[in-house]
């Protein structure tokens, strides 16, 4: 093989290696931008999992006390009651960090829950019932209302977020991708779903028909005349029985 031939394929082969550098390359990329989307979804799950054990310490009925826990571990195991209960199967590895260690976010305790002689606390006092149906109901403890990735990178997904997690959109960082449950947004659902409940049930209809003050004050009928009612004035009758 004389020297030009040699140099000729030389050239090819760099090419070719090249070439396949090249590919490898775009290849690794997009498989690296696959596994980070596969870790969103998973963060995804894990953080909802999160959120709803915590819905469900806090709306455990057993206990009589709506309250956050202090800790993810009472997730695992809620003695509150004379049943131990759990609430989660296990504290998830966070798939951003590979660590078992989660960003907390804490409640902090209500104005009302530090003042009890406040105005509403006022109106309970008047009226023991409802004073001792509130302090079983809501406890003033400080408590975690969710958890967060302590990740600071940035996410790729930023749309077709569920509607609990809309302001995922705005999010900067897997930090900023809180899975939180708040009991504000629970006693808007009930109470949005008992508005509704009683909307639809409407007013019952009265067996004895509309009353006649409803009835003359629209206007469109008048009061039955009463068979004891004084004659109307110039329409005196003559006594049968005068002379």
């Amino acid at each position: 093989m004389r020297r030009s031939d040699k140099g000729f394929v030389y050239l090819w082969a760099l090419f070719a290696v090249t070439v396949a550098g090249v590919v490898m390359a775009a290849t690794g990329q997009v498989w690296q931008i696959q596994m980070k989307r596969e870790k969103e979804r998973e963060l995804l799950f894990v953080g909802d999992q999160f959120r709803k054990a915590i819905m469900s310490y806090y709306n455990n009925q057993i206990t009589g006390v709506r309250q956050y826990p202090e800790s993810l571990e009472e997730l695992l195991e809620d003695k509150r009651g004379p049943v131990t209960i759990r609430h989660l199967r296990k504290i998830y590895i966070d798939p951003m960090t590979m660590e078992d260690e989660w960003g907390l976010v804490e409640e902090e305790v209500s104005q009302q829950a530090q003042s009890p002689n406040s105005a509403t606390g006022n109106a309970n006092n008047a009226n023991p019932a409802n004073n001792s149906l509130g302090s079983s109901q809501i406890s003033s403890r400080k408590g975690i209302t969710g958890v967060y990735s302590l990740s600071n990178k940035r996410p790729l997904k930023k749309d077709n977020f569920p509607e609990h997690f809309a302001k995922f959109t705005e999010a900067e960082t897997y930090q900023d991708w809180q899975f939180v449950f708040s009991r504000d947004a629970g006693n808007n659902n009930a109470t949005t779903q008992q508005t509704s409940q009683s909307g639809a049930a409407g007013t019952p209809a009265s067996p004895f028909g509309t009353p006649s003050g409803a009835a003359s004050s629209s206007g469109g009928a008048s009061a039955p005349a009463s068979p004891f009612a004084p004659p109307a004035s110039g329409q005196t009758g003559q006594n049968p029985f005068a002379r």
